[in-house]
């Protein structure tokens, strides 16, 4: 589809809200015999470092699963899976999930303007993922553990739960214009059975993100803090 146009993600009670489209040493009697001991522990130690940070380093150089431009056919292009762009800094990136390759309004199964990050299951069923100004996008482990943050910053897009950030209560202030949109989500499908909650805020927010939800997702807000 040519046009980036918007679908109504959900709403809240008595609010329409519109969705934004938009990581020894031991003793030794042999003094010798000991220090050798000892040269040789260090060499395989400092060995051992280096396979270890090399190790790291590439571990935390994922590879691409598919560019951020194009339109990839689902089962040859991409597989069904969940996958992740990040570093979208200028809400240019659009996704699109669709059910066939026509172009048609009535094609798109979901889609989405990114600033930050993205998260998006492609469905075994569907036949048509297209990316369009977007950061390259990787493959995503959703039973990986993380180590999760207690801040996100209030324009970052989605965040994984248990692995990007930790499940409580969460506020963000300064919000004036009512640009301010978070949504609470169970998976990353980006359908309206996705959406457990969701609002625009003008002012202060606050949210309680559980420990079952999915993904919390961001955009136009001021930075997030965990008060509990």
């Amino acid at each position: 589809m040519g046009m980036k146009g918007k679908i109504a993600l959900g709403a809240v009670v008595g609010v329409v809200v519109i969705g934004v489209v938009s990581a020894n040493a031991g003793a030794n009697g042999n003094g010798s015999a000991s220090g050798t001991h000892s040269s040789t522990s260090a060499q395989h130690g400092s060995g051992g470092k280096k396979a270890q940070a090399a190790e790291k380093k590439a571990a935390g150089k994922k590879k691409a699963a598919f560019a951020g431009d194009g339109d990839f056919q689902v089962g040859s292009d991409v597989k069904p899976g969940t996958y992740r762009t990040t570093g979208n800094t200028d809400g240019m990136c659009y996704w699109e999930r669709a059910r066939d390759a026509k172009g048609e309004t009535d094609s798109i199964l979901a889609n989405d303007n990114v600033s930050g990050t993205s998260y998006v299951t492609v469905k075994a069923t569907d036949k048509l993922f297209k990316s369009n100004g977007c950061k390259d996008w990787e493959a995503v482990d959703v039973r990986a553990k993380g180590t999760p943050a207690a801040t996100m910053a209030g324009d970052g897009g989605m965040f994984g739960v248990g692995t990007d950030i930790a499940p409580g209560t969460y506020r963000s202030t300064g919000n004036t214009d009512g640009s301010c949109y978070w949504e609470r989500t169970k998976d990353a499908d980006h359908s309206l059975h996705s959406i457990i909650a969701n609002n625009n805020v003008t002012g202060t927010a606050v949210v309680t993100i559980s420990a079952s939800d999915g993904y919390f997702k961001t955009t136009g807000c001021g930075d997030w803090r965990k008060t509990a």
